[in-house]
């Protein structure tokens, strides 16, 4: 077992916990699914379990896939796209989740946002004998090729790829545009790497890709290991779980829990029927800035639905939804 390979000095040890996800409460809860004995002798592998990754995602009472990591509809993932940084920001903070938006990126399409269901990988920089565990730990499991395309091949329509490598860039590029190919193919949508990649016009060429990366830079990956997948990781100051929502625009990467998802786009799309009103009646002369920028009135209100109801298509709310938001 990794982390039992690796039990010293102690400091070391919490890390690789963390980053492994190996703790007592994941392992406790590890042992649904599992045949009788004693499960906590045995390695946990390079990717979380199902029942890993249900401890981790409790919250979230939708669909799943067969490994256990949450499913946000296509449905909500479509209409997350065109959802702004502010109005997702402004959800999550209500919700107590301050720190899931990080910046600084370099992203091949700045025009073009994408979104997906959250892959995660860690990479830690490499040292001999752990490079070893995880190579024969890969090995044992069936993986083939080197480590950074293991993650890439668990891939899913509708995933984006996000790996926290440490913010390298130069001997840290975890793709090129062979990988990206690769990757595109599975997913439709791209990746977010705090770490670099090489191959910018190549990557450039591959239709509906996109990514966010730290940096781009010629070298080949190198001293680097991969450490999990599909556990929790941390980019930049954000930690994210498998199965999060990751919304990438020209502004930064917000990171939305799966479970909020549903109310992160809601409130997006009352907020912008509510903007296209007000901002028409002001043109109109109808209502003073005054009486739009507060709580609407009942005859607001009135107005307001009057209007939605005569609108050419709306967003699948209902009034009393909408409401809510009002």
């Amino acid at each position: 077992m990794l982390v039992r390979r690796l039990h010293e000095p102690r400091r070391s040890a919490t890390l690789l916990v963390v980053l492994l996800g190996l703790s007592s409460s994941f392992l406790a809860k590890a042992q649904e699914g599992t045949s009788a004995g004693n499960t906590s002798s045995r390695p946990s592998g390079i990717a979380a379990s199902r029942a890993d990754l249900l401890a981790m995602t409790p919250l979230w009472k939708g669909d799943r896939y067969p490994d256990g990591r949450p499913r946000v509809p296509d449905d909500l993932l479509r209409r997350m796209k065109e959802v702004k940084i502010e109005e997702a920001w402004d959800v999550l903070r209500q919700r107590g989740y301050d720190t899931q938006f990080a910046s600084g990126w370099k992203m091949i399409h700045p025009d073009r946002p994408f979104v997906g269901r959250a892959l995660t990988a860690a990479y830690l920089p490499g040292r001999p004998d752990l490079v070893d565990r995880v190579t024969q730990t890969g090995k044992q499991e069936g993986r083939i090729g080197p480590s950074n395309s293991w993650p890439i091949d668990m891939l899913q329509k509708g995933d984006v790829y996000i790996a926290d490598g440490c913010g390298k860039v130069a001997d840290g590029t975890l793709i090129g545009d062979n990988l990206g190919n690769a990757i595109h193919a599975k997913t439709g949508t791209g990746v977010v790497f705090d770490a670099g990649a090489r191959d910018l016009d190549g990557l450039r060429q591959i239709e509906g890709f996109n990514a966010c990366v730290r940096g781009w830079d010629p070298s080949f990956l190198k001293n680097m290991v991969l450490a999990s997948i599909n556990r929790p990781i941390r980019v930049g100051m954000v930690t994210v779980l498998p199965g999060d929502v990751v919304l990438a625009r020209r502004e930064g990467v917000i990171v939305i829990p799966a479970h909020l998802a549903e109310e992160v786009v809601v409130t997006a799309e009352v907020v912008a029927l509510k903007d296209e009103f007000g901002h028409l009646r002001l043109r109109e002369g109808v209502y003073t800035p005054g009486q739009i920028d507060v709580p609407w009135t009942a005859p607001i209100k009135a107005d307001f639905f009057r209007w939605l109801k005569g609108r050419a298509s709306r967003p699948p709310i209902s009034d009393t939804e909408i409401e809510k938001h009002l």
